[in-house]
């Protein structure tokens, strides 16, 4: 009976999730259609707060169920904006799947850079830019799940070796005492400050471009800008961030603030060069050919994504395609396994899609977007950047971004704001939504994934460890972008 309803979550959640079913019916009936909406809207960005104690398509879609029992839109409005936004589906469908099959050459690369590179504030500059560059062109969740993979590998072979009955002493240098303790702890730290570092790097790069993030191909297509389009357009704003975020990497590392700072212990070097050495001895002339294929399908991905060759979701097929084909992967349960991280996320894409037809119905942004175009034109780009950063910091980007968007084209295809302007608002929003909204895993979909997967527990990395590791980079991120709209 305990799993009845909403399975494991926490009882108060259960509790609260009934309440909420049970009052928006009596609310409806008294106050009418628009309170009741916005009684929801809250009520689903409680939703996606609370994803790390139940993940939002449960608990959101039943309050989208209720929303179309209550009439407060249709089927039929809903499949409208899932349909207006199908390559954003797509995008997340088939090239979430297509970079699945090149993770063995990701986790070449970052493993590679892990040993070959001494210095520790080399190395975090390295890992935020070289996350970024990757975020721009592949997905960030799958980024993420690289740098997980590694860190989770790298945490294992110390782990193993540390708690091992026989002394570690290959070389003559190190014993058991040598494994334990400080330098365990040290470790952690290590690891805790690089994949906070690597997490950021995907934010910064995410926002480039049109594949970066859902949000970013939702905005694009409303404007109709290819990915070159896309890029230069965001550029002026996301460059300069970019550098300003590697340089805040740099003086975290020099400083030693917010957690940051500590170096790989000795010990821990020796243990882990020797298992990618060993993992390089064991690689086979099939794995090594398996990882020339994976580095020619993401050539092939950068071209067709630069020169627009197809909608992004069917170069992503196409890439599934070219790598099955040449990595010999025929059998369906293998092909499954690619499709697995994203189709969760794609299902509540499509909840959000559903209030946002209720939003649309109901008009409910209508009265602040009209206040906001109100303003002098000026000063809107900065009120449409800081609502949206506010909002995607404690509830989700794309949910926001989808919302924000919709309501400024229908002011442009009105005739309230002119093409120039409906651009400047649209980057507002692109940036609004990816940078300030790294204050917290809420509004990350990357950073949630971390918060949630195996490695957070190992190296002590909570919900406050994370928002006070990002504290810098929340300000100098949001700060740099605000200033940089304001200039616009």
């Amino acid at each position: 009976m305990k799993k009845l309803f909403l399975g494991n979550s926490p009882k108060w959640f259960k509790i609260t999730m009934l309440a909420f079913l049970i009052i928006n019916p009596l609310v409806y009936l008294t106050f009418g259609a628009t309170v009741v909406s916005w009684l929801f809207i809250g009520e689903f960005i409680f939703t996606l707060a609370m994803a790390l104690k139940c993940y939002p398509l449960q608990s959101g879609g039943l309050l989208a169920i209720e929303v179309l029992l209550l009439g407060l839109t249709t089927p039929e409005k809903a499949y409208y904006e899932v349909s207006a936004n199908l390559e954003v589906i797509l995008l997340l469908v088939f090239m979430v799947a297509g970079i699945y099959f090149m993770k063995p050459m990701l986790m070449y690369i970052f493993s590679k850079l892990f040993v070959k590179v001494k210095s520790k504030l080399l190395l975090s500059v390295l890992f935020v830019f070289l996350s970024a560059v990757l975020s721009a062109f592949l997905d960030a969740l799958t980024v993420m799940a690289v740098l997980i993979s590694i860190s989770v590998g790298f945490y294992g072979v110390y782990h193993k070796i540390s708690s091992s009955s026989e002394d570690y002493n290959r070389d003559g240098t190190l014993d058991r005492l040598d494994l334990r303790g400080d330098a365990f702890q040290q470790f952690k730290s290590f690891l805790r400050s690089l994949i906070m570092h690597g997490a950021v790097g995907t934010a910064l790069g995410g926002v480039c471009t049109l594949v970066g993030e859902p949000q970013n191909l939702l905005i694009g297509e409303r404007l109709g800008w290819h990915f070159g389009d896309f890029f230069f357009a965001m550029a002026p704003i996301t460059i300069p961030v970019l550098f300003c975020g590697i340089a805040t990497t740099a003086i975290l590392e020099l400083t030693g603030w917010f957690g940051f700072g500590t170096p790989l212990p000795p010990v821990a070097r020796q243990i882990i060069e020797g298992y990618v050495r060993e993992e390089d001895l064991k690689r086979t002339r099939e794995q090594k050919m398996d990882l020339r294929v994976q580095a020619v399908a993401a050539v092939l991905l950068i071209i067709g994504l630069a020169f627009h060759l197809a909608p992004v979701g069917f170069i992503g097929l196409g890439l599934i395609v070219f790598q099955t084909v040449f990595l010999g992967i025929t059998e369906e349960h293998a092909l499954g396994k690619a499709f697995e991280e994203a189709l969760p996320f794609t299902s509540l894409l499509v909840i959000f899609f559903g209030i946002v037809a209720m939003i649309h119905d109901q008009k409910l942004f209508a009265p602040v977007i009209e206040w906001a175009l109100s303003q002098d034109l000026n000063r809107q780009p900065e009120l449409f950047y800081l609502a949206n950063g506010l909002l995607s910091a404690i509830s989700d980007n794309v949910f926001v971004a989808t919302v924000y968007i919709g309501e400024i084209e229908q002011a442009f295809q009105q005739g309230l704001i002119d093409r120039e302007h409906f651009e400047k608002l649209a980057i507002a929003v692109n940036t609004g939504t990816n940078l300030p909204s790294v204050a917290t895993p809420n509004g990350q979909a990357a950073f949630l994934f971390l918060l949630t997967s195996s490695l957070a527990p190992l190296i002590g990395l909570s919900y406050g460890k994370m928002v006070k590791m990002v504290i810098p980079y929340t300000i100098v991120l949001g700060g740099v972008g605000w200033i940089l709209i304001r200039l616009m």
